[in-house]
């Protein structure tokens, strides 16, 4: 099995996929581990190249079975074309607001682990990352998408439940 997950920052992309990841017992990959070595000696992460990033992605995807995950673009299509199902979080931003900010709380309170280092620089950025997520790249989504349409799950939340639609 090969499930692709794209969301939003705060539209629980990464907790979706851990639980997915548990429950078939297949590995777990986030688009941003490719794009960064993570630096945890306080140090910061440093950016992969582009052809280190592409071959970490292709690595993954050439698994017999995989969950990756992320809101990258383009170079990342060829996760999206192997994979079994796409599904795309389209979550409220309300909902992502509320998230992003439980998240850096408990963060910062070490009560959440993170691959970055918790700053409100980050925290502020996230605000905006969902902005433009919203206004720029969920439609590049969505337009991307219709080449893929018979493996493409849209989940939304609507009230306290959770709504698949076809795109």
């Amino acid at each position: 099995m090969k499930i692709y997950i794209v969301g939003s920052v705060g539209s629980g992309k990464t907790t979706l996929a851990r639980q997915l990841a548990q429950h078939y017992r297949i590995p777990h990959f986030e688009t941003d581990n490719f794009v960064w070595t993570r630096n945890h000696q306080g140090q910061g992460d440093i950016r992969n190249s582009v052809e280190k990033r592409d071959e970490l992605l292709k690595e993954a995807v050439n698994l017999d079975q995989w969950i990756i995950e992320g809101v990258h673009i383009d170079w990342t299509d060829p996760g999206l074309e192997a994979s079994d199902y796409i599904i795309f979080l389209d979550i409220p931003v309300s909902i992502r607001y509320f998230r992003i900010t439980k998240r850096y709380a408990r963060q910062v309170l070490r009560l959440e682990e993170a691959n970055y280092q918790p700053t409100f620089s980050i925290f502020l950025k996230m605000f905006q990352w969902t902005s433009y997520f919203e206004k720029q790249m969920k439609p590049e989504f969505l337009t991307k998408f219709s080449k893929y349409e018979m493996k493409v799950v849209l989940l939304t939340k609507n009230d306290s439940s959770v709504v698949q639609k076809n795109i």
